[in-house]
């Protein structure tokens, strides 16, 4: 035990440091008579290296062997929000809530959680604007029982009347929590979305709108299924399993199976790209009452200010990665050292400068075919004016040569993140899903670092000066009496240093 092991280095020491065999020992030389360590060894340069095997029905089957008793396994399809154009939106809303019900072998989601039960396992599932995500993490050994469940889930789920009724409940409480919740973060984000690309693909709504609520039904929900939950838009991905023997589970449980709505027919998919439209969408709201109790969050005005970026399949998408990172930000609460971004401009500009206010983050959303790189800011109702100010100079100073020093920063920054990251299995699979869906193959982690690592000043300001050509999308919730047009907004992210049009008043 560790007593023993400190007497038996203190005895050494004594021995030692006495002088009667080794009077000159060094601390840092090996101790003799110690045997020599073996260390385990892998095959190959990288061990950890993506293996995809395509099976012939299109499904891709990806895998990352990583060591260790628990392994997670899950089924992507690049079905989203963005592709309900043809129906009424809320589809892939209602289906995230409806995973792991009753299929055609279980009987109901308590019988599915039971079976995992057994594995030490868990599962989820999580819908995007383009992409639905079905997850089990549970222990390697129960790995022919995971994919056999995650093939029933997704292929044949029974769409019972009382469960698509328990479905309708639970998303309109999602959506009223959604207005009340003190953090209006969500709520900003389909906002601004709905802004940058009014009416189509990403800018569809990803929550279910109320009206929409009755009107999915079995039917609907079977004919969207047909169109977009085919072999060929699907990957089964998985984290700490030999690749060989999920392609044979694969092969077993995904390969000949008819899905419950019959055979799929890919022609009615929504392949629409991207159009980024910009524009403003407004929510007077009243907040002075979303969040009483002992320490109730003052009343606050919420802006959200966004400009197009570029596709993650694109070469500029690591550029603008590392300017989201230089600009950071967060809130006005927000303690710790570095790590949690003291040093980024959007502390060091605007939370250090101006103490009135409380938050001011950057974002930066990216699909297949478009992005959005936006600022959060919230303060008094009475301060907006001047809040959108200074993030539309913020904005402005980004096309100006970025310090050696805060790039280099931003970069060790998203390094750092990436890596850190993927330390987790759940995170692992995602990433290997997703990018197997989207691109076909996975860039590992060490060749991220090497592109991060060769972005120049020249870079940020080139992404960025293209960047600040396209027209704002505007976010704004709260009471916005002080509000600046969005004539006044544009014309501030035209000029040379970010600022409103002057205004006069005789009475105020």
């Amino acid at each position: 035990n560790l007593s023993s092991v400190a007497w038996f280095g203190i005895a050494v020491y004594r021995k030692y440091s006495s002088g009667s065999r080794y009077p000159n020992i060094s601390l840092s030389a090996p101790l003799p008579g110690i045997p020599k360590p073996v260390f385990a060894s892998v095959d190959g340069h990288e061990q950890c290296e993506t293996k995809i095997t395509t099976l012939e029905n299109g499904l891709k089957v990806a895998s990352q062997n990583k060591f260790g008793q628990f392994c997670t396994v899950g089924i992507l399809v690049n079905s989203g929000s963005r592709h309900e154009t043809k129906y009424p939106s809320g589809i892939a809303h209602f289906l995230e809530k409806l995973a792991f019900s009753s299929t055609a072998q279980y009987g109901s989601k308590d019988e599915i959680l039971l079976t995992l039960e057994k594995h030490g396992g868990i599962c989820d599932c999580q819908t995007s604007r383009d992409t639905t995500m079905y997850a089990v993490s549970a222990e390697v050994k129960g790995l022919d029982t995971v994919v056999s469940l995650l093939s029933d889930a997704v292929l044949q789920p029974r769409l019972l009347d009382e469960e698509i009724e328990m479905t309708r409940m639970a998303v309109r409480f999602e959506l009223e929590d959604l207005n009340m919740r003190p953090d209006p973060e969500p709520l900003l984000t389909e906002m601004i979305h709905a802004a940058a690309y009014r009416g189509n693909t990403v800018g569809l709504p990803r929550f279910c709108p109320v009206d929409n609520v009755e009107k999915i039904d079995k039917k609907l929900l079977h004919t969207y299924l047909r169109s977009y939950y085919c072999p060929e838009r699907m990957v089964l991905a998985g984290v700490g399993i030999e690749h060989e023997q999920l392609v044979a589970c694969a092969r077993k449980y995904l390969l000949d199976v008819k899905p419950v709505w019959g055979a799929s027919t890919p022609t009615n998919v929504d392949l629409s790209v991207a159009q980024y439209t910009g524009g403003i969408v407004r929510m007077d709201k009243d907040m002075s009452d979303v969040s009483l109790g002992p320490t109730p969050i003052p009343e606050l005005t919420h802006i959200m200010i966004g400009l197009e970026s570029c596709s993650f399949l694109e070469e500029d998408f690591i550029p603008f990665a590392v300017l989201n990172m230089m600009m950071g930000g967060g809130g006005s609460f927000s303690a710790g050292g570095p790590g949690k971004g003291m040093f980024t401009r959007l502390y060091l500009n605007v939370l250090n400068r101006h103490h009135w206010m409380y938050n001011a983050t950057s974002y930066h959303h990216s699909y297949e075919d478009s992005g959005l790189l936006c600022i959060h800011a919230s303060a008094d109702p009475r301060q907006v004016r001047e809040m959108v100010e200074i993030i539309t100079r913020e904005f402005i100073q980004m096309a100006g040569t970025a310090g050696e020093m805060e790039l280099a920063r931003a970069k060790t920054q998203l390094k750092s993140m990436l890596m850190m990251n993927l330390e987790s299995r759940p995170v692992i699979f995602e990433d290997v899903g997703r990018q197997v869906l989207a691109t076909g193959k996975r860039k590992l982690p060490h060749e991220l670092c090497d592109l991060i690592s060769n972005i120049t000043a020249s870079d940020i300001k080139r992404v960025t000066t293209k960047m600040l050509r396209s027209k704002p999308a505007v976010a704004a919730l709260g009471d916005l009496t002080e509000m600046p047009s969005y004539e006044h907004i544009q014309a501030a992210l035209s000029s040379k240093d970010g600022r409103l049009p002057r205004m006069y008043r005789l009475f105020r």
